[in-house]
């Protein structure tokens, strides 16, 4: 693990591993770096990975500020500026993504490509803020458990869900490492996150859109229609797969973020 500071982010953790040109992995809710555990290894022959801890997960401490997305695209920058990056690729998973979105609002010039695993570059609907509150007060009254229970296992596929119960178990024991705190302040931050998609219309590199078939969190439709925005734009619709397709089809994940890779480093 790699440790970094700034004024703001009292401690910044992440790993790099692997050589070549450089990629950014940003993990999503309620979860931290380690989420990307069967991906690296199938990468990390080509390409530098990086893998941080968003701040308040795994060993990054919260941030001075009030949790925001764009605060946490200014904790990438910290990391891009610590590695002396001036290009890379940043893959971001739910609200990874989010971040990776605000992040190329801040940072165009630092994008060499856009890597939308199970995201989107809508705000919330009314509906979905008025979820996250009532799942803000849940947490704040105790029930942080009870909902990752019911939580994580939505987040896959129903067949897989059948399959493998061991690893629903994992995610579920993850996710109850990150902090009451943080859960609820990453909720209230996604509640109040804008629209992004004038990102998509306005990309000058490539954006690549990773989609489950059975995604229960951002249904397919919703990213299907946003993917025609930019003008480069990659689109690979999963079957049978849910909103975690890095772990529920790791091989074909990193087969198309390979190619993905090779086509904005022009490999």
């Amino acid at each position: 693990m790699i440790y970094t500071q700034t004024n703001n982010f009292p401690r910044i953790a992440y790993n790099k591993t692997g050589s070549g040109p450089s990629v950014m992995l940003i993990h999503g809710f309620p979860e931290r770096n380690t989420l990307w555990r069967n991906l690296v290894p199938l990468l990390a022959d080509r390409y530098m990975l990086i893998t941080p801890d968003i701040p308040g997960t795994g060993e990054s401490l919260p941030g001075s500020e009030q949790t925001s997305i764009e605060g946490m695209a200014h904790f990438i920058k910290a990391i891009i500026d610590n590695e002396k990056i001036e290009e890379i690729i940043i893959v971001g998973h739910s609200m990874g993504g989010y971040i990776a979105l605000a992040f190329a609002a801040l940072y165009p010039e630092n994008v060499g490509g856009l890597s939308l695993v199970h995201s989107t570059a809508n705000e919330d609907s009314d509906e979905k803020k008025h979820t996250r509150m009532k799942t803000v007060q849940l947490i704040r009254n105790g029930a942080k458990d009870m909902f990752l229970n019911q939580m994580v296992p939505n987040l896959f596929a129903a067949h897989f869900k059948e399959y493998h119960p061991d690893l629903l178990d994992e995610q579920i024991t993850r996710g109850k490492e990150v902090n009451s705190e943080s859960m609820m302040a990453f909720n209230i931050a996604m509640a109040e996150r804008p629209d992004r998609k004038q990102i998509l219309r306005d990309a000058t590199f490539p954006i690549q859109w990773i989609i489950g078939k059975e995604d229960m969190v951002i249904p397919c439709k919703e990213t299907l229609a946003q993917s025609t925005l930019s003008n480069t734009t990659f689109v690979s619709i999963y079957e049978e797969c849910g909103h975690m397709s890095m772990l529920e089809t790791p091989g074909k994940l990193a087969a198309d973020l390979d190619r993905f890779f090779n086509y904005c480093f022009k490999i």
